[in-house]
């Protein structure tokens, strides 16, 4: 069993781009939930709120570079570049040896190249269809064009699993490492905005539609939340060997502990606290650690009623109302297919700094959900030396990760 540990982040969020950024905006309490006046044009759509990321494809990116990735793919691969980076392995031989690979995900591909085939569809025509349609539409399009753009030979996991879709990622990078499969994996997922996202939710009456007021929504955990808010954005891990790490002197942001999922078979929408229970304590299982040793828990967190509520039961039949617990999603909206790579990293810088943000908009804690120790209204200073990241998805897909602190 090898030890797996984080060495370079990078990634994209609606509320900053590097920890420096997003970090003042958790401090002041500024989401990045925003009015989407462009979704105007569809008929029926409720919700008009999103939360947007600030990207632009870096000038290095030639044509040919760009042929295959639609915007889904190109926030992964640029969010991956950055990660190697940092973690000073981008143009490390482990990278070719068949060592490394690439676990991640996004809910699906680029929806500007399926439309292209819904009008091939809907209207019995082929315009605007090309070679590289499919590969920019098809749902492993980010794990593809990260592992072609890198030139990866190892494995390739595509994580496609709705809202678990990066931390399935990374719990899947994670095992690989760990049962000696590989040295390295880019671990993580992506997703961009969408109205067609937007929809889905809007279905099921789950979205807010406090649309003058975006500043106010989502409201996690609330008792007057509303619905939750869609958002984009893409986040990378390089998950490393530990032996591997050490040898080069690689910088190590945390150790990678633990890593539970199952589902709950019973449900396409409809969340199971029994099952998220489960998870919660394979994970901690995996670890090796009991429920109090956990000093933070990071929320999936949506502001939809059921979700809330199974969660928050879920967690408090493990740890009753002694960790503390905040989403971040209250300040990134529910930014689908990355979410899960986002939080973590957000959890992990946290506990670097000994600082946890607060779910902003929280006021009065819906009675029905679990007793916890809500973080709410302003951050909290604490010191830990683990923390957990949790998060669940359509189809009863439930995941649970443990990062440990690391003490050089």
């Amino acid at each position: 069993m090898n030890r797996v540990v984080v060495t370079g982040i990078a990634g994209f969020s609606p509320i900053g781009n590097n920890w420096e950024a997003i970090f003042g905006r958790l401090k002041s309490g500024e989401t990045g939930i925003v009015q989407m006046p462009e979704w105007d044009i569809y008929e029926g759509l409720n919700t008009r709120l999103g939360a947007k990321v600030d990207f632009t494809v870096p000038a290095h990116y030639s044509r040919k570079d760009l042929r295959s990735m639609g915007r889904v793919a190109q926030l992964a691969v640029v969010s991956s570049e950055n990660a190697l980076i940092d973690a000073d392995l981008l143009n490390a031989d482990v990278l070719t040896s068949g060592q490394a690979g690439v676990s991640y995900g996004s809910s699906a591909g680029d929806t500007g190249a399926i439309a292209d085939f819904g009008n091939m569809l809907l209207h019995n025509n082929c315009d605007g269809l090309n070679a590289n349609t499919y590969i920019k539409m098809m749902s492993h399009t980010s794990p593809v064009n990260i592992g072609i753009y890198f030139g990866l030979k190892g494995r390739v996991y595509t994580t496609s699993s709705a809202c678990t879709s990066a931390s399935m990622g990374i719990g899947q990078g994670y095992e690989a490492i760990k049962f000696g499969q590989q040295k390295v994996m880019l671990a993580g997922g992506c997703e961009h905005l969408c109205a067609t996202e937007a929809a889905v939710f809007d279905t099921l009456y789950a979205t807010s539609t406090k649309n003058d007021s975006p500043g106010q929504t989502p409201r996690p955990f609330d008792k007057d939340r509303d619905g939750l808010v869609i958002g984009e954005g893409a986040c990378t891990l390089v998950l490393e060997e530990y032996e591997h790490a050490i040898q080069r002197g690689a910088n190590i942001y945390a150790e990678l502990v633990g890593f539970g999922t199952n589902s709950d078979g019973q449900h396409i929408t409809q969340p199971s606290a029994k099952t998220m229970e489960q998870v919660i304590r394979l994970s901690l299982e995996d670890a090796g650690l009991a429920p109090q040793q956990i000093g933070y828990i990071s929320a999936h967190g949506t502001a939809t009623d059921r979700g809330d509520i199974a969660e928050t039961q879920a967690t408090s039949a493990v740890f009753g109302k002694h960790t503390p617990i905040s989403s971040l999603k209250s300040y990134t909206g529910h930014t689908l297919g990355a979410c899960g790579a986002l939080e973590a990293w957000v959890a992990i810088e946290m506990m670097r700094n000994n600082w946890f943000h607060p779910t902003a908009n929280l006021e009065s804690v819906d009675d029905s959900c679990g007793e916890l120790d809500y973080i709410k209204q302003q951050g909290r200073e604490l010191e830990t030396d683990y923390i957990m990241s949790n998060n669940f998805a359509f189809g009863g897909i439930n995941t649970s990760l443990i990062f440990k602190r690391w003490n050089a």
